[in-house]
């Protein structure tokens, strides 16, 4: 789904840039001649196909006015079109989306399996999400290093239900900058984005990357060991190895927007491979007899939580306390 805004503007000496930060009135952009400049937008937005709650995102490329030379102030005239962008529910709004991040080459999405733990129904939304926009996910399994060998065991487990989909998922620990050297020859040349819940670690995944940025980091909560907010605004950092790093806000929810139930389970990789098998050919997967989809659960060939997530996701129902029990 491609969005494009324009504005009327007289001024025809436009520049060009990339917005690096959203604080929801301004914006940070970064030109092709490494000058950051703060925009604002200036009058009615003319949205095709999508009502968001923030219409200019991280990661969009754009044209400004020079409004305040010296200041290097300007307003945004025009969103060039995306080539795709992460987009959730809006927590405040359900009926309007709230776009994360835009044109990303790729994402890395942290999972912790404690402190605090993500739940198998946010990372099958996320995964969906990234499979209906075709990006490519890689999941990072973070903070192994508070993990005894039986806890290892039990993480490397939970990795196998993703990696025989065909997703590639590694073991990390964000605070060991050794473990994760390998990320800056990876998002060199490239456009990444760190998504997960609030306390996985992506803050300090990115001080790993480039200590110079000195994000700030938080504990996590005693209460209810879930982690306490400390990016508030989804950000750009450009690496010095190259590529550019979109840090988001942590997630504690991931609501799907605009999805037609007759494809969702296209964006399911093993059960897309298996539709084509049912008896019919508008067969949802859910009550149908001769599902080819239904006989793999029984088998085991599709993951019994995976399903149940397809299920939950196809009924519109938001729950996702659903977490890993349905494995053991």
């Amino acid at each position: 789904m491609i969005v494009i805004i324009y504005f009327y503007t007289k001024n025809n000496k436009l520049k060009k840039g990339t917005v690096i930060k959203s604080t929801g009135s301004w914006y940070k952009v970064m030109t092709d001649s490494n000058e950051f400049w703060d925009c604002r937008i200036r009058g009615k937005l003319r949205l095709k196909g999508i009502q968001s709650t923030n219409p200019i995102s991280v990661g969009d490329n754009i044209l400004f006015d020079a409004v305040e030379e010296d200041k290097l102030e300007g307003v945004i005239t025009k969103i060039e079109p995306r080539k795709n962008y992460i987009v959730r529910k809006s927590i405040n709004l359900s009926h309007r989306s709230h776009i994360l991040a835009s044109n990303i080459d790729h994402v890395y999405l942290l999972v912790t399996l404690i402190a605090p733990e993500t739940t198998t129904g946010f990372i099958d939304r996320f995964l969906v999400t990234a499979e209906a926009y075709q990006i490519p996910v890689t999941l990072l399994f973070n903070k192994v290093d508070l993990f005894d060998a039986d806890g290892l065991d039990a993480v490397n487990e939970f990795k196998s239900i993703y990696e025989n989909i065909g997703y590639r998922c590694l073991n990390i620990s964000a605070t060991n900058p050794h473990s994760v050297e390998f990320l800056k020859n990876e998002i060199s040349g490239n456009k990444v984005m760190f998504g997960g819940h609030s306390g996985v670690g992506k803050s300090t995944l990115v001080n790993a990357l480039d200590p110079n940025l000195d994000i700030r980091t938080s504990e996590i909560s005693e209460a209810n060991l879930s982690g306490m907010h400390t990016t508030t605004f989804a950000e750009m950092h450009p690496l010095p190895t190259g590529g550019f790093i979109i840090d988001t806000p942590g997630i504690r929810a991931f609501g799907l927007l605009d999805f037609e139930k007759a494809e969702l389970c296209h964006y399911f990789p093993e059960l897309n491979r298996l539709r084509g098998d049912c008896k019919f050919s508008n067969c949802q997967h859910i009550s149908e007899p001769k599902c080819a989809i239904k006989a793999a659960v029984e088998t085991g060939e599709v993951d019994a939580g995976r399903y149940y997530n397809y299920t939950m996701m196809h009924s519109d129902d938001d729950d996702e306390t659903f977490r890993k029990d349905i494995y053991k």
